[in-house]
């Protein structure tokens, strides 16, 4: 990574990441994890956590579009699979409210 990149980027693991995630930690121990000051992105370059995003229409690094398109693309599959489980503890609506966001997410970074 030069110091000059201009781009903004996603994290690698930008399923797991976010405010979603922080607040589910946070409320189940009650602590917030800090966030990194360094990163791993998604084109595979380590840039500061700032010159990162988890919304769509601010990623301009294209590998990194592409690589958060594929893993909600991929995610919104394995919820849709997992919630016709038997012993689900969610209901049809709620996956299908889940995997249309998670669809929707995907369509934006494609775009």
């Amino acid at each position: 990574m030069s110091k000059t990149d201009p781009h903004i980027h996603v994290e690698q693991k930008v399923v797991q990441t976010g405010s979603d995630v922080r607040n589910l930690i946070a409320s189940t121990l009650g602590r917030v994890p800090d966030a990194p000051s360094v990163v791993t992105t998604g084109c595979g370059h380590r840039v500061p956590y700032a010159m990162t995003s988890a919304r769509p229409e601010s990623v301009t690094c294209l590998a990194c579009r592409e690589h958060a398109h594929g893993e909600y693309r991929r995610f919104a599959d394995q919820v849709e699979r997992l919630s016709r489980m038997p012993g689900t503890t969610i209901t049809g609506d709620q996956a299908a409210t889940a995997v249309a966001r998670l669809r929707d997410l995907a369509r934006r970074f494609s775009a």
